[in-house]
């Protein structure tokens, strides 16, 4: 059986030091001001960004990968005889998924897998993670592909934006709805659905409110969740929602009930839809795969 490698791209938002100590190869995706484009995470982080975005008054575009960059990436480690397993950003949310599907087609056949993570950000992380306690197991790629699909589901992602400008400026939201949200100190609650982002709780005043109510969301599911990992990400300008989150799961007793929480920022292409001020909890739902992973302390 060949040796495994876990792929993603950059809308994972794992930091450096995981990526490192799971092994997992990213491929960035695009971020595009007029006729300059970046790496994202590579050519740009999320701060230079926002930046940009303040002093030129112009929101950047993101860019899928191309299939022809996935072979670029991908044919030096097939050559070696690796076989290839991929999990990224959500074929609703990004091209990138179906592009990755194109540049598996010029491999032979059973060199290539990939599940569609129907998520993105540290969602599609919780899930690169379980591809790499898989991996580590010795499972075939084949093998990963048909234990990942059923965690798919499981994931549950959310997010409170603080402010509606970068929705606003990005076409998301309409300017009557921006001003009155800015009046009423509207934090719409982002949750991904079905692959798909969504609206959940909208959450009238300040940050610390709407903050508090996803910790209670999170608190619901606690007994319940994957007691392996669970994910705080955040774009610039959180450290006092990340306080406070700190300071509940301290309370809830998080931290000795889940074995590893990471806090991660997040990368340009999330980052440039919801704007500064953004935090997110980010956790996988049990099954019945549990019982027997739960005894292996391999990661």
């Amino acid at each position: 059986m060949n040796k495994v490698l876990i792929f993603t791209d950059s809308t994972c938002d794992l930091t450096q030091e995981i990526i490192k100590e799971y092994n997992i190869k990213v491929i960035p995706l695009h971020i595009n001001f007029g006729e300059e484009s970046f790496n994202d995470g590579v050519d740009i982080r999320l701060p230079e960004l926002y930046e940009r975005v303040e002093s030129e008054n112009v929101m950047p575009k993101t860019a899928a990968c191309a299939p022809g960059e996935f072979i670029e990436y991908l044919e030096p480690y097939i050559e070696e005889g690796y076989d290839i397993f991929y999990v990224g950003i959500g074929g609703k949310l990004s091209t990138t998924y179906n592009s990755f599907q194109i540049a598996a087609e010029e491999f032979d056949e059973g060199r290539c897998y990939s599940v569609d993570g129907s998520n993105l950000s540290t969602g599609t992380g919780l899930l690169i993670l379980k591809a790499c306690k898989y991996r580590d197991s010795g499972m075939s790629a084949k093998e990963i592909k048909e234990r990942l699909e059923r965690r798919v589901p499981r994931v549950k992602s959310q997010f409170v934006v603080k402010s509606l400008d970068y929705l606003h400026k990005g076409g998301r939201c309409s300017s009557v709805v921006k001003i009155l949200g800015g009046a009423l100190r509207l934090r719409p609650m982002i949750v991904v659905r079905e692959g798909k982002l969504k609206v959940g709780k909208k959450i009238i005043g300040l940050m610390k409110k709407a903050v508090g109510v996803m910790v209670d969301m999170f608190a619901k599911d606690l007994p319940n969740i994957d007691p392996e990992f669970v994910f705080i990400t955040h774009t610039t300008e959180c450290e006092q929602s990340y306080a406070e989150i700190d300071a509940k799961f301290k309370e809830l007793g998080v931290y000795d009930k889940v074995k590893h929480v990471y806090e991660t920022e997040a990368g340009c292409v999330i980052g440039s839809h919801c704007g500064p001020g953004t935090i997110g909890i980010l956790y996988l739902m049990k099954d019945e795969l549990d019982e027997e992973e739960f005894d292996d302390d391999k990661l």
